[in-house]
């Protein structure tokens, strides 16, 4: 697949950079370079391979959700703050 200056500046807005007429060259042989390689993969029989969608066996560790007490207390936290109203704080409004 024959990389084109179209391709190069399609993939440097995606990633959000700024490239020059003249670093599109070079990037359109690196990048033709890179596809070639990876297309070498396309050569491998991975018939009755099974796909490995990680490279290690992780599993979630669970735990019991406890309640449990907090030394301050709501109020205490509550006059801390700034301003206040309804037990809750009062922030700037952020849109």
């Amino acid at each position: 697949m024959a990389i084109t200056s179209d391709d190069v500046r399609h993939l440097a807005e995606l990633s959000n950079l700024s490239v020059t007429e003249e670093e599109i060259e070079p990037l359109k042989k690196d990048l033709g370079a890179i596809v070639e390689y990876i297309s070498q993969l396309d050569e491998l029989n991975t018939e009755g391979v099974e796909p490995t969608y990680q490279c290690f066996e992780m599993e979630n560790v669970w735990r019991e959700d406890e309640i449990t007490e907090f030394e301050a207390k709501r109020k205490d936290l509550l006059n801390l703050a700034p301003e206040s109203t309804d037990n809750q704080i009062k922030v700037p409004k952020v849109l």
